[in-house]
This record gives C-alpha cells, sequence and structure tokens, in this order.
C-alpha cells in the first residue's frame, strides 16, 4: 500500500509541473505568431504531455521502488529540477510572451532531463529509458521555440521577445 501511494505522489508531482501549461494558454498572442509548416496541430499537444507525464511520473517512482530516497537521493534531486525547469517554461513563454527566455530556459530543461536519465540508468534502466520520449519531444519542442523566437524577435507584436 506505501508503494502505491508513492506512486501516485510521484503521478501529483508530475502533473503539477503540468499545471502551469493549464494556467498558461496559447492564448490569441500565439495565434498571431509566425510558426514554422512543421509545426504539429495545436490538438496534438495535450495528449503527448498527458502520457509523458504519466512516464515522467512512473519513472520516478521506479527509480524511488529501487533505491528509495537515501540510496538516490542525487538522480531524485535532478529528477525534481527538471520538473521544475518543466514548469517554468509555459509562464516564461505564454505567460510572458518571452519565447527567447524560454528558448534558454528549455535548453537548460533538455539539460535536466539528459541529466536524469543518465543519473537514473544504473540504478533503474527502466526508468531512464522511460525519460527518452520525454527528452525526444522537448528536444523537439526545443526547436519549435526557437523557430518561433527567431522567426518573430523583430516583430513590435512581440515586445520583450528579444
Amino acid at each position: 500500500m506505501h508503494s502505491l501511494l508513492v506512486l501516485v505522489a510521484f503521478q501529483v508531482a508530475s502533473f503539477a509541473a503540468a499545471a502551469t501549461g493549464v494556467m498558461f494558454r496559447p492564448g490569441d498572442w500565439y495565434k498571431q505568431l509566425d510558426k514554422p509548416d512543421w509545426r504539429p496541430p495545436d490538438w496534438l499537444f495535450a495528449p503527448v504531455w498527458t502520457v509523458l507525464y504519466a512516464s515522467i511520473g512512473l519513472s520516478g517512482w521506479l527509480l524511488w521502488r529501487e533505491a528509495g530516497v537515501t540510496g538516490a537521493a542525487l538522480p531524485l534531486g535532478v529528477y525534481a529540477v527538471q520538473l521544475l525547469l518543466n514548469a517554468a517554461w509555459s509562464p516564461l513563454f505564454f505567460g510572458l510572451h518571452r519565447p527567447g527566455l524560454a528558448a534558454a530556459e528549455i535548453m537548460l530543461l533538455w539539460g535536466a532531463i539528459l541529466a536524469t536519465i543518465i543519473l537514473f540508468y544504473p540504478a533503474n534502466a527502466a526508468a531512464a529509458l522511460l525519460l527518452v520520449p520525454y527528452l525526444m519531444w522537448v528536444s523537439f519542442a526545443a526547436a519549435l521555440n526557437l523557430s518561433i523566437w527567431r522567426r518573430n524577435r523583430s516583430k513590435p507584436l512581440l515586445e520583450g521577445a528579444r
């Protein structure tokens, strides 16, 4: 029973990072931006992120189950950092309308995810591998973020986007 409660806690922590994406929606500002043709349709983001957040929570729980908090303090600490960085992106991009700042932040997120995978792997390979699709999606999201920033940085619509 304790293990199940910890799984729920990891899922809650993971989906708490998603809460900023619900609070800071794309809106009219985003609709006006020049976006690349290779951008996926808007409806795709929610289901992809839902699966990824569930995988992120499961990954953390698997590592905890294998090594415990004290046995995996560093990997779980980096895991927490990547969740915080994940939560920070939507307020920066959609809330502050700062795609340039969000692009820098997503690079930090990418590094934190990679570090989490590297640190998780020796203790639990499955936990590490569950994060690979997340890293791949954030790689794509970073490319999209950079493209949007570059296409729009000289437009008055993006006050402070430079």
